[in-house]
């Protein structure tokens, strides 16, 4: 049996303040600084084997991490 694939864990800016650790659209952690809630989110994606995916303040993905079986693995130039 298939170990079922769980969704990334998102690092997003907070509404009312702070950084959230969100998967599968849900809070899962909340922290006062980005490099905080990075560590925590970066640990939660590897003990889960998914992706984590970093936002800047406006929202957009500035880094995406992947901690486990990539669905596109980098080709080997040699």
């Amino acid at each position: 049996m298939t170990k079922k694939k769980e969704p990334p864990v998102h690092t997003v800016p907070s509404k009312s303040g702070g950084w959230d650790n969100k998967q599968g659209g849900k809070v899962i952690s909340h922290h006062r600084t980005k490099d905080r809630a990075v560590e925590t989110g970066r640990r939660e994606a590897r003990r889960d084997t998914t992706e984590h995916r970093i936002h800047n303040l406006d929202g957009k993905i500035s880094q995406t991490d992947s901690y486990g079986n990539d669905p596109n693995p980098p080709k080997d130039k040699r």
